[in-house]
């Protein structure tokens, strides 16, 4: 039977390599709220807070208390009772649970408006990813510089991907090529995808897809604003 740390009582730091393990048993739904408590406690650091509540923490990153210690029990707990936890502490130890202390280098396959915008955001670098590279198949658009990267042929895609080091991908295509890359990508063995691409990809086990669509999200978000506005109708 596996032992549940209290968040709340102090622990011991974890054995080498057990921190790994415990990240890799981390419930899905616990690995996205994960990510809350970490942006949380980087505004928390950048305020120059050194310690924070359970409760603080929990409101902070919208969730219960309880569900936050939950979470928390997962990387071993670094709270003390009657004083919180210690910022800095927890903020390390969850990035390294979330894998965010190794080095992630990110191609950016489409150069469009959408890859555009990716690739100028300043917040993946602060978030541990460093955009190498963005690709397009666009004569037009091949060579243009884009923030502080200059636009690759797509047609030497796996030659950018070997140059740059890159261990993620994420892919800003149309819907008719998205398969047709994914699958080059994959050959070229990145295992980690993320793809705004309005189509269902395949990958194969071993690869982790991550699908963002903005039109389905809009969706579910109409559906609640009708319920809002219906009477009787909760959200």
């Amino acid at each position: 039977m596996e032992t549940t740390v209290t968040a709340l009582e102090p622990s011991a730091e974890p054995a080498p390599g057990e921190q790994d393990t415990a990240a890799k048993q981390i419930p899905p739904a616990a690995v996205a709220r994960m990510t809350l408590y970490l942006r949380a406690l980087n505004s928390l650091l950048g305020e120059g807070v050194e310690r924070v509540s359970s409760e603080a923490l929990a409101e902070a990153s919208g969730v219960s208390s309880s569900t936050l210690r939950k979470d928390l029990s997962y990387v071993g707990s670094y709270g003390t009772r009657g004083v919180g936890y210690e910022v800095q502490y927890l903020s390390r130890h969850i990035a390294a649970a979330l894998g965010l202390t190794h080095d992630w280098k990110v191609a950016i396959v489409g150069a469009g408006n959408l890859g555009k915008a990716l690739a100028r955001y300043g917040g993946f670098q602060s978030r541990g990813f460093d955009v190498v590279a963005i690709l397009d198949a666009d004569p037009m658009v091949v060579g243009n510089e884009v923030g502080w990267l200059r636009v690759s042929d797509a047609a030497n895609l796996e030659q950018v991907l070997q140059r740059t080091g890159t261990n993620m991908v994420v892919l800003a295509l149309p819907a008719a090529v998205a398969q047709d890359v994914c699958n080059r990508v994959i050959k070229a063995g990145i295992r980690s995808i993320l793809s705004f691409a309005p189509v269902l990809l395949q990958v194969p086990p071993h690869v982790n897809l991550r699908k963002v669509d903005m039109a389905t999200e809009l969706q579910i978000l109409a559906y609640h604003a009708q319920r809002a506005q219906t009477p009787g109708q909760a959200v």
